[in-house]
């Protein structure tokens, strides 16, 4: 009926929160939906970087020493618990946590903003056949964002990893770092680097993912937002795995750098993209885009599978249902 279409009209035009799902109900996305979604980022991120942190450490210090630990990643393993003990495994924890569940809030809460955004102002066909570019462009924003708070702690976290005498933790490693170097060397020396790492990996992790859980769940006859239970979150953990290799590959040369440049004395002295030219010269193409980077897909493919798991997992726990690109002859998000 003619008064019924008018009111579906109404609600779409005079609400800047809501995506049309079904033909027959709206979902809200709202503060709340945003909020719960930076929750569950914080957490996911927060939780698989911590655990995954003595493979950090061990990749870091294949990166920030290979002719010390040229052993791969089993007995870079060895080496560490042989020199300083199980805890030398632990270092840099507590940043990690810290910066990681900061990092995870801006980053998966702000995908979710922006690719809603996106989706309410292009409508649902063009949202559809535009969804990778969407993908890129809200996860490279998000990313932006969550790095300026990411930045410090990525900074003290290396500097205890790669000297373990530096400080005993968070606090001291920060406050000494910040003594010593200032606010900008201290902590800022390698943001350039953390955003030519973080930005290409964030927006191939995204990107893929998306397109690899699509396909997925396609090849049962079903869209993402007909998953429910096991099939759901066996498609998280698939799609992630797909995403976390393609994004370590892709972000390895940059993540060289920042572990390097973040080294007391490295690069010598001057502006930081003089010190990351001398240290790229220093360690050679082939180099950077190699060493450690068994390691970094080890740890990043299991890193972000078990993000999009815990992801998809806290929001159900919240009561929130993930925003979902769909095409249009299936009218739900």
């Amino acid at each position: 009926p003619q008064s019924v279409l008018l009111s579906s009209m109404d609600r779409k035009n005079n609400s800047s929160k809501r995506v049309m799902a079904t033909s027959s109900e709206e979902k809200v996305y709202d503060l709340a939906y945003f909020l719960k979604g930076a929750l569950a980022g914080g957490i996911c991120c927060a939780v698989t970087h911590g655990a995954l942190c003595p493979v950090d450490v061990v990749k870091t210090r294949i990166q920030l020493d290979p002719v010390t630990f040229n052993r791969g990643l089993i007995g870079g393993f060895k080496q560490i618990i042989e020199a300083e003990g199980m805890k030398g495994l632990a270092t840099g924890l507590g940043p990690t946590v810290v910066g990681y569940f900061i990092q995870g809030w801006f980053k998966f809460g702000g995908v979710e903003f922006f690719k809603i955004q996106f989706a309410k102002n292009l409508g649902d066909e063009k949202a559809w056949n535009n969804k990778t570019a969407i993908y890129l462009a809200s996860s490279a924003m998000a990313e932006f964002i969550a790095d300026i708070f990411l930045c410090p702690l990525e900074a003290t976290r290396i500097r205890l990893v790669s000297q373990p005498t530096f400080a005993s933790g968070l606090i001291s490693g920060a406050g000494r770092l910040m003594a010593e170097e200032g606010i900008l060397r201290g902590f800022y020396s390698g943001f350039g680097p953390i955003l030519m790492k973080q930005i290409p990996y964030t927006m191939a992790k995204f990107a893929v993912q998306g397109e690899a859980a699509d396909r997925i769940a396609a090849s049962m006859g079903k869209t993402q937002a007909d998953l429910t239970g096991g099939s759901k979150l066996g498609v998280a953990l698939a799609s992630g795995v797909i995403a976390g290799v393609c994004a370590a590959i892709i972000s390895h040369p940059a993540d060289t750098l920042l572990s390097k440049v973040n080294k007391a004395g490295a690069g010598g002295t001057g502006s930081i993209m003089t010190r990351l030219g001398r240290i790229a010269s220093e360690i050679g193409f082939v180099k950077l885009c190699t060493v450690g980077l068994g390691a970094r897909c080890v740890m990043i493919g299991t890193l972000t599978a078990g993000q999009f798991l815990l992801f998809d997992l806290v929001m159900d726990l919240t009561g929130a249902e993930k925003f979902h690109f769909h095409p249009p002859a299936t009218a739900a998000h």
